[in-house]
């Protein structure tokens, strides 16, 4: 049986609103909430927590995709690199430095691409554009 999810694509604005809107509609149910972080997302996509525990196939409706791609987009995510780098940061400089120079030069992936890349690695879950 597939599971549908939906989520509302005009709610994402910004990184910390992605995931509010994915803690509100994957972690129903659960007492606490996934953190700022891709590897967490990708973590919960393997189905042990909230919506997803015991699912084994999922149609992902994303309402208002294209708000969301460019709320995630290339400005979103140069800034995002950028405070990887500041000074005191305890994130890896080189990976951020490398991720930032394929962002301006046209090859990078925005934090937007990223997310689907991830969610291309899920294959009982299927994302759908609306």
């Amino acid at each position: 049986m597939v599971k549908q999810i939906e989520i509302e694509g005009n709610a994402i604005n910004d990184i910390a609103s992605f995931y509010a809107e994915i803690n509100r509609v994957l972690m129903v149910g659960e007492s606490w909430l996934i953190g700022h972080s891709l590897d967490a997302f990708d973590d919960l996509l393997y189905g042990g927590y909230g919506v997803l525990q015991g699912a084994e196939s999922v149609e992902l409706v994303w309402q208002h995709m294209d708000h969301s791609r460019k709320a995630l987009g290339y400005q979103t995510t140069r800034a995002y690199y950028l405070d990887k780098l500041r000074p005191g940061s305890p994130y890896n400089k080189k990976l951020f430095t490398e991720k930032l120079e394929a962002l301006e030069s046209g090859r990078g992936e925005t934090y937007f691409d990223s997310i689907m890349s991830i969610l291309a690695e899920h294959p009982s879950i299927r994302v759908i554009s609306e």
